[in-house]
């Protein structure tokens, strides 16, 4: 019986008996007992009433250890997780770990970022209880110009999770945000580091932030026009225990080799008028036509001319404004 397949019975609402819930999973009705002792525990509310059933009242607001453990099973990772109630920014928190030796697939997911940060250095908001707020150690034994589409399969891999944990799909904003609708609901950043010698990468640390159960009204004033969350967007609560657990899946995984057509398929900018800010030089306005082996964004210009863009910052006409997006 797994977990998400139960929560989602529970949450189409009404009451469900045990017997009928055992006979839907093939389990006794003592196992269906034992795994809504387990949602309890994990801070689901659950209502339990004779010849009635089980019926669910509330969803958690917690993110659980066990719970994630669980829902991973026998994943390799599960063994090196860390969850913390609250840090600085769960990329610091593994940076730290690396220097002090940290395997390969160690994840840091924490309730609360009292410094969560984007690229570029801007702040990522990041309060308790609303977010899933998830940094992944990767050692993957490589020169830094084979990672330049970490970022890009990162993005890809989020919104897998996001798919699988919540039914939703969202759009990629290039080249590092998910947007439901036109609002962005999650941000990714990569961080990494290369021996000297070698030139080979010693670590990268993949950090992403997602909005899950936050109303609108609850945005800071400077953010408020373009930040959203999977629940003002869908109008469904986020468990996000599951969606942690389905992030560390879907990480694990990388690198893909069938990333790049997802990635194209899913991004907002493609045919979209956007607008690239360089340093030192004025705005250019082109069009954005195709992605680049390396996750670079294809720019037609009204002269004609095509070129890819991958340093400096692109805006998105019409998604939220012009919005910078470091590239």
């Amino acid at each position: 019986m797994k977990k998400s397949e139960l929560l989602n019975l529970l949450r189409e609402g009404g009451y469900l008996s045990g017997a009928e819930l055992g006979k839907r999973f093939g389990v006794s009705r003592a196992a269906v007992s034992k795994a809504m002792a387990g949602l309890k525990k994990e801070g689901y509310a659950i209502t339990s009433t004779p010849n009635k059933g089980y019926l669910l009242t509330g969803e958690t607001r917690r993110i659980s250890a066990s719970g994630i453990r669980a829902a991973l099973g026998d994943h390799p990772w599960a063994a090196n997780l860390h969850v913390l109630a609250m840090v600085d920014s769960t990329n610091n928190y593994l940076k730290n770990a690396a220097a002090a030796g940290a395997a390969h697939g160690t994840v840091a997911v924490a309730d609360w970022q009292t410094g969560g940060r984007g690229r570029m250095g801007r702040r990522f908001d990041s309060p308790p209880g609303t977010g899933v707020y998830l940094s992944v150690l990767l050692r993957p034994a490589c020169r830094a110009e084979e990672l330049m589409t970490l970022t890009a399969q990162a993005a890809v891999a989020a919104r897998r999770a996001i798919a699988a944990a919540c039914g939703a799909e969202p759009g990629i904003k290039w080249v590092n945000d998910l947007v439901l609708g036109d609002r962005k609901i999650c941000g990714i950043l990569t961080e990494l580091s290369v021996e000297a010698e070698s030139g080979l990468v010693s670590w990268a640390v993949v950090g992403i932030g997602i909005n899950c159960n936050r109303a609108l009204d609850d945005f800071p004033e400077p953010i408020r026009e373009m930040a959203g969350s999977i629940l003002s967007q869908t109008g469904r609560p986020v468990d996000r225990t599951l969606l942690a657990a389905e992030l560390i899946r879907a990480l694990s995984e990388l690198p893909r080799a069938d990333w790049q057509a997802e990635y194209r398929e899913a991004c907002v900018n493609l045919g979209k008028p956007v607008q690239i800010l360089a340093p030192g030089q004025p705005p250019r306005e082109g069009i954005a036509v195709d992605l680049g082996p390396q996750a670079e964004l294809i720019v037609r210009f009204p002269d004609g001319a095509e070129e890819a863009v991958n340093a400096g910052e692109v805006s998105v006409r019409g998604l939220y404004g012009y919005v910078p997006i470091n590239n």
